[in-house]
C-alpha cells in the first residue's frame, strides 16, 4: 500500500518569519476577520499562489471540507488585500461530485447538482468574485472530483475566472514570466482517477462514461466514513494462482487486484457487497451495480478480472493515456502500483514535464494527492504539490488548509504555507520524509 509518512514541523513560528522573509515579505499576525494582508506586500505583483483540494459539498452532511470553510474564506480575504499577487490558481477538485454517500438519492442532471453545490458554499463563490475584483487573475484547473463541470456553470457562478481544459475532465495550465509552470490536478496519471471512457464503452453502448473506478469507490469510502467506519466481515473473492511477471497483462491485472482487495478490507461499510448499491443514472451510466461488479477475480477462463465493471481494465490504460493528453506514457503495472504513493507523482511531474525535451518548464505544481511536497530538482527546477482544504486529511493527518506561492522572476523562487487558526502563516517547506 502506500508508505507511512512520518514528518514535523520545524520551530513553525521561527520558520514561517524566515521563509516569508525568503520571498520578501513579512508574516502578518493579525486576525483573519481583520482582512490584513497575508504578508508585507511588495511592489511587483509576481507572486501566484496556488491552492487545490477544497472539495466543497452538494450538502453540509456530505463535505469533507465543512470546519475549514470559514477559515477558507478569511485567507480569501486576506489574499485581496495582499497587493503583489498576480494570480490565484486553483489546481483543481474544488466542487466535488464524488464525496457521496451509495445512498444518496439518484440524479439525472448533473448541471443541477454543481449549481446545488455552488449554492451551498455562496459564501466561498463570493469571496472568489472578490478575488478578480481586486485586481487578481483567478485560474481554475479542473480536477477528478469534478470532472463532469462544464464550464459554463462555473463560468455562471464566477464569470471573470479562467479556465484551464485541453480535453473531457483535464487540463494544464502554463503561467509565471516565460511561461515556464506548469499546474495541472495530476489526476491524468492515475488509473483511479484519470477520464475513462473506454473501459465501460461496450457495457453502456456509449463513450460518454467518463467516470474511472475511482468514483465508485470514493463512493464506497465516503459510506464508510459517513457510517462511522464500521468494522463488517466481507467475504471478498480471492485470487489464488499468481501469474508470472512476464506475463504483463495478467500480472497487471494481479496488482489491480491486489490493491483494490488491501482497500476493501480497509474499507468496509455496512452494505452487503452482493447489493445494487451504485445507482448511477450519469455520466454515460444507466443502471445499478453492485460492489462485486467491478472487485476483480478469477473468472471461468483463469484470467484475472472485474466480471461486469472495468472488465480488463489493464488492456484499456495505453488507449485512455492517448485520449487524456499524456505525454510520456507509463506502463499500467507501474501507475497501479504508484497509485497511492504521494512520489509516483513527483515522478510524473518530472518525467511529463521536467525531463520531458519538448517542455520547457521549470516548475511543476499538482494537487490530488493532498500530500503538500517541495522538491528542488536542481538549482532552477522544483516539484510543489499544494495539499489540500478538506478537514481530516486522512493521507497526511497534520497538513490541511495548505498552499504554495511562487515568485516569479529572472529566477522564480517557490514556498509551501498552512494557513493557521489564528491566522498565521506556518512554513511547511521543508519537511523530513522517513
Amino acid at each position: 500500500m502506500k508508505s507511512r509518512l512520518r514528518y514535523f514541523f520545524l520551530a513553525c513560528s521561527i520558520v514561517a518569519s524566515i521563509a516569508l522573509l525568503a520571498i520578501g515579505c513579512t508574516s502578518q499576525t493579525g486576525t483573519p476577520e481583520a482582512a490584513k494582508p497575508l504578508w508585507e506586500a511588495g511592489d511587483e505583483r509576481n507572486k501566484i499562489v496556488v491552492i487545490s483540494d477544497i472539495h466543497l459539498g452538494i450538502d453540509d452532511r456530505y463535505t469533507e471540507t465543512l470546519n475549514n470553510r470559514p477559515l477558507l474564506i478569511d485567507f480569501l480575504k486576506r489574499l485581496q488585500n495582499t497587493k503583489d499577487v498576480r494570480e490565484l490558481v486553483i489546481a483543481g477538485d474544488f466542487l466535488d461530485e464524488w464525496f457521496l454517500p451509495v445512498y444518496y438519492p439518484a440524479y439525472t442532471d448533473q448541471e443541477q447538482f454543481y449549481k446545488k453545490v455552488i449554492a451551498n458554499n455562496q459564501g466561498v463563490i463570493d469571496e472568489m468574485n472578490r478575488i478578480i475584483e481586486s485586481g487578481i487573475k483567478l485560474v481554475y484547473v479542473i480536477g477528478n472530483h469534478d470532472m463532469t463541470l462544464e464550464a459554463e456553470i462555473l463560468q455562471q457562478a464566477i464569470p471573470e475566472v479562467e479556465q484551464a481544459i485541453d480535453t473531457k475532465g483535464l487540463g494544464t495550465y502554463y503561467t509565471g514570466d516565460r511561461k515556464e509552470i506548469a499546474i495541472e490536478h495530476g489526476h491524468r496519471y492515475d488509473v483511479f482517477s484519470a477520464p475513462d471512457t473506454v473501459s465501460n464503452a461496450e457495457l453502456c453502448g456509449n463513450d460518454d462514461t467518463i467516470f474511472p473506478a475511482g468514483y465508485f469507490y470514493a463512493r464506497y469510502a465516503a459510506t464508510w466514513v459517513l457510517e462511522g467506519r464500521p468494522k463488517v466481515p466481507k467475504e471478498l473473492p480471492v485470487v489464488k494462482n499468481v501469474p508470472e511477471k512476464t506475463n504483463t497483462d495478467q500480472y497487471g491485472a494481479y496488482v489491480y487486484y491486489s490493491l483494490l482487495k488491501s482497500i476493501s478490507e480497509r474499507m468496509t461499510p455496512n452494505e452487503g457487497l452482493d447489493d445494487k448499491i451504485f445507482d448511477i443514472r450519469i455520466a454515460g451510466f444507466n443502471d445499478a451495480y453492485t460492489y462485486l461488479d467491478f472487485l476483480p477475480a478469477e473468472q471461468a477462463d483463469g484470467t484475472i478480472s472485474a466480471p461486469v465493471l472495468f472488465r480488463n481494465i489493464q488492456r484499456s490504460w495505453e488507449k485512455r493515456q492517448k485520449l487524456n493528453n499524456v505525454k510520456v506514457p507509463n506502463t499500467f503495472i507501474k501507475a497501479v502500483s504508484g497509485t497511492l504513493d504521494w512520489r509516483y507523482f513527483y515522478e510524473q511531474a518530472k518525467a511529463q514535464y521536467i525531463d520531458n525535451p519538448n517542455e520547457a518548464v521549470d516548475f511543476v505544481v499538482f494537487g490530488h494527492t493532498h500530500v503538500p511536497a517541495l522538491l528542488n530538482i536542481s538549482d532552477t527546477t522544483c516539484y510543489i504539490n499544494s495539499g489540500t482544504w478538506i478537514d481530516h486529511n486522512t493521507d497526511d493527518p497534520n497538513s490541511t488548509r495548505t498552499f504554495a506561492v511562487i515568485t516569479a522572476g529572472e529566477k522564480d523562487k517557490a514556498a509551501l504555507y498552512s494557513f493557521a487558526q489564528d491566522g498565521a502563516l506556518i512554513d511547511i517547506s521543508k519537511r523530513i520524509y522517513e
